[in-house]
């Protein structure tokens, strides 16, 4: 019997192929030996050869994407040089489109599943390890026969997807592993850069289906999972049945979810004030608000509800909300790119993700390339280099905003003092960025990483050095930043702390008052001062200093405070540690 291996290579340890598994569970009624090895692109590709050499398979599956296609070539190619026998298959996006040209170019590739691929791998299967059928009736797959490539038909969609077995094993570990899920297949959308817009509709597992799939998720105790439907709540009377199964059900296990926050209607915006917090992330794609650039990459988007319904999700405080733009989009200039990003900054997402275009094999934008003078680099992940609207420069411009906004805004560790910064700076968030974009530059910064400590001497020395902020405000509000995330009795350079005597054994009078417990820390009141002490921290501030931020607004004729910080009481959703103005005298 012919045994066969299926896997991929992962971008992160954390991440699961959902595409394998369905794989698996599709011929899970047939008696083959298929098993299943998941590997990720930091491995060395020596490891992985070696370690698919071993398994000794007859026919070896490669799942492929942008970001590992490069490498599975690779490994494929030895595996090839080292196993004149074995059989290569290849399925997945990034190589659905153009299979007959990557098939020419590589010789060892045996078979190219394309498209949606449990039926046609089946069959596939079938015929290499049965015999049964005939390749030229397969359709969906490329192949190899006498005098060249033969490329048959596209495989039509599967209609029923109940008939798609539950993916996941219970055997299966998925301790601090995310796992991917969908509710549906297809987008009701045609965005241009999107793979999605290739395959019409949207098709729907049953609401039955789904909610035994995801109780059987939880009851696995899985950590996260993450839905990869395109748009989830395009069906919003469907998502809210998904949504309220989960709130019922409860548990452990948080949802990620990708969805257009313009759809969400008052129904489902009211049912998500009642969920836990952290319970729910969302990502949504705003990608850009100029509407001419919209139009053009025929993306459909109400963006004064969606802002609108970002704030209230926002308000609600329980949902993590991950907003998205795509710079290089055609009909985008750096002026318009800037007009977008100050108008997403200005919905406060928990993350902002500034992305970079990717000519995908497929989207609409590819074909589209000459007219819109698109330069991208020719290997995977197409992204793109410059247009007719951006240079390469602006575009190695907006890399180190992308990298200056990910070590100050999206870490959440200079929460305080950022905003504080953007409010000062008249230019608003975009210009901000983009000037602390040129000093990292300039100071040749973007070369290394940085330690995080490391990274509080670099903005200290930026805000009160190069935008000549006063020192004493960005002392305090830094030293908040960083003590609602970090319990330290050091700060990190070059922040300065500010006591009086016996400040230390103050503090643990003032544990060892029980109306103080009772007022402050109810839940440490039957623990002994010195274990609370090593789970709390006690700082003194400047209320000159903390008077810029609004809730320290009204200290004026206050020398010092005492500010309590909670450690074991953290928000959920940007992990900073509760804090409390406590009386503690000099």
């Amino acid at each position: 019997m012919k045994r066969i291996l299926l896997t991929t290579l992962n971008s992160k340890f954390i991440h699961s192929s959902l595409a394998l598994r369905y794989l698996r569970a599709y011929c899970a009624d047939k008696p083959w030996q298929m098993d299943l090895r998941e590997f990720t692109i930091n491995d060395t590709l020596e490891f992985i050869t070696g370690e698919i050499y071993r398994e000794k398979a007859d026919i070896i599956a490669f799942s492929t994407y942008i970001w590992n296609i490069n490498e599975t070539l690779t490994v494929a190619r030895r595996l090839k040089q080292v196993m004149k026998e074995v059989t290569i298959i290849l399925g997945g996006p990034e190589v659905t489109f153009e299979s007959i040209p990557l098939m020419n170019d590589n010789d060892f590739i045996d078979y190219i599943v394309r498209g949606e691929g449990e039926a046609g791998f089946k069959e596939l299967i079938e015929y290499l390890a049965e015999g049964k059928g005939r390749l030229e009736k397969i359709d969906g797959i490329t192949y190899r026969e006498k005098g060249g490539i033969r490329e048959n038909p596209d495989r039509p969609l599967i209609e029923d997807l109940d008939s798609i077995p539950f993916p996941y094993s219970v055997e299966e570990s998925f301790e601090n592993r995310i796992v991917y899920y969908e509710a549906s297949r297809g987008c009701p959308f045609e965005c241009q850069y999107c793979l999605s817009s290739t395959f019409r509709g949207v098709r729907f597992f049953s609401i039955e289906r789904v909610k035994r799939d995801l109780e059987r998720l939880i009851d696995m105790r899985v950590p996260q999972v993450k839905f990869v439907d395109r748009t989830f709540n395009c069906n919003p009377g469907f998502a809210a049945q998904i949504f309220r199964f989960l709130l019922d059900k409860g548990g452990r296990t948080a949802f990620h979810f990708e969805i257009s926050a313009d759809l969400l209607n008052e129904e489902l915006l009211q049912m998500l004030k009642a969920a836990p917090a952290g319970f729910f992330q969302f990502e949504i794609g705003v990608q850009t608000t100029n509407r001419e650039v919209l139009k053009e990459i025929r993306r459909k988007s109400d963006l004064p509800r969606l802002f609108e319904n970002v704030k209230r999700v926002k308000e609600g405080g329980n949902i993590h909300q991950h907003l998205d733009l795509i710079a290089g989009l055609p009909g985008e200039d750096m002026a318009s790119f800037a007009r977008s990003f100050d108008d997403v900054y200005g919905a406060g997402p928990d993350m902002l993700q500034l992305g970079f275009l990717k000519l995908i094999k497929g989207s609409g934008i590819r074909k589209k390339e000459k007219e819109y003078g698109y330069v991208y680099t020719t290997e995977p992940p197409y992204e793109v280099l410059s247009n007719k609207w951006i240079s390469y420069p602006e575009m190695l411009r907006l890399k180190l905003i992308e990298e200056v906004l990910e070590y100050f805004y999206n870490s959440h560790r200079f929460d305080n003092i950022i905003r504080y910064a953007v409010q000062q700076y008249s230019k608003g968030p975009f210009g901000f960025y983009d000037r602390l974009a040129g000093y990292w530059e300039e100071k040749g910064l973007h070369r290394s990483r940085h330690s995080l400590k490391n990274m509080y001497a670099l903005l200290y020395d930026y805000l009160t050095g190069h935008l000549g902020l006063p020192s004493l405000t960005v002392n305090e509000i830094m030293k908040l930043d960083f003590l609602l995330r970090e319990r330290a009795l050091v700060l990190p350079r070059p922040l300065k702390k500010l006591e009086f005597l016996h400040f230390k054994q103050r503090c643990y009078d003032f544990l060892n008052n029980t109306e103080n417990l009772e007022k402050y820390l109810p839940g440490y009141r039957h623990l002994p001062s010195k274990n609370i002490y090593k789970m709390v921290h006690f700082e003194v501030f400047d209320p000159r200093g903390l008077k810029a931020l609004d809730e320290y607004r009204d200290m004026e004729g206050r020398d010092k405070i005492v500010l309590l910080f909670d450690y074991m009481d953290r928000d959920k959703i940007r992990d900073r540690a509760r804090v409390i103005e406590v009386d503690i005298n000099e």
